[in-house]
């Protein structure tokens, strides 16, 4: 019980950051970035501790021949599929594409993002690690020890969905209604994020992947207005 205990408070947190961070008064500020990374990288620091303690903190983070390569080619899939969801179901003449703009409102100007380049990479890098560290590495763990290896990394997926659920009615539009895109994302990548940790035995594939494909929908090719 103590496990989903932990499980449920690790929930909650990300939940009660994501209501706050994307509220549209935080629209384009650092408060945004922070009320978000202030708990993930916080959580992420207790599954190091608990990794280091339980002997597994090496095998997150080893090095292998390849894992930018295979980061990579996971990022493009995901964009892939990015790109295909707002072609089909956000297309720029639906009234779905609101959803996708109401999302770039919260990232924030373009023009801002272009003269802040370092800090948007530093932000990505950092959010991108500790995302792995808390839900491919510590969630997965605790998962683990509850159900098996064989689910697990799929139960931390549906409950990184989860965690992010309450943007469904912060990023709501007032024609489109409520905005399931994050949601809807952080399933996807979780599934991919979380198959590559398991398929790998280690966090490092994911976390190339995780900050290519960050950066590529929020600076390259943005999937809602003009690219940086």
């Amino acid at each position: 019980m103590r496990n989903v205990a932990y499980l449920a408070g690790i929930v909650l947190a990300i939940a009660a950051a994501s209501h706050f961070a994307f509220e549209l008064s935080r629209a384009g500020t650092s408060a945004f970035f922070l009320v978000m990374a202030v708990p993930t990288v916080a959580l992420a620091a207790l599954g190091v501790l608990r990794a280091r303690h339980d002997g597994i903190l090496k095998s997150w983070v080893s090095v292998k021949s390849g894992d930018f390569s295979r980061g990579f080619a996971a990022a493009v899939v995901l964009f892939g599929a990015a790109y295909a969801f707002t072609k089909t179901v956000a297309p720029p003449e639906s009234i779905r594409a609101s959803w996708l703009a109401r999302l770039y409102l919260q990232l924030g100007d373009p023009t801002v993002l272009r003269k802040s380049v370092g800090a948007v990479v530093v932000a990505i890098i950092v959010m991108a690690i500790a995302e792995e560290l808390l839900w491919r590495g510590l969630v997965v763990s605790l998962l683990e020890e509850q159900i098996g290896s064989r689910r697990a990394w799929v139960w931390a997926a549906v409950l990184y969905a989860v965690a992010h659920a309450p943007t469904i009615w912060a990023l709501r539009d007032p024609v489109a209604g409520l905005n399931p895109v994050i949601v809807l994302a952080a399933l996807g990548c979780g599934l991919v994020w979380g198959g590559m940790a398991r398929a790998f035995g280690r966090l490092l594939p994911g976390v190339f992947s995780h900050v290519l494909f960050d950066w590529t929908v929020i600076m390259m090719f943005r999937l809602w207005g003009p690219s940086i």
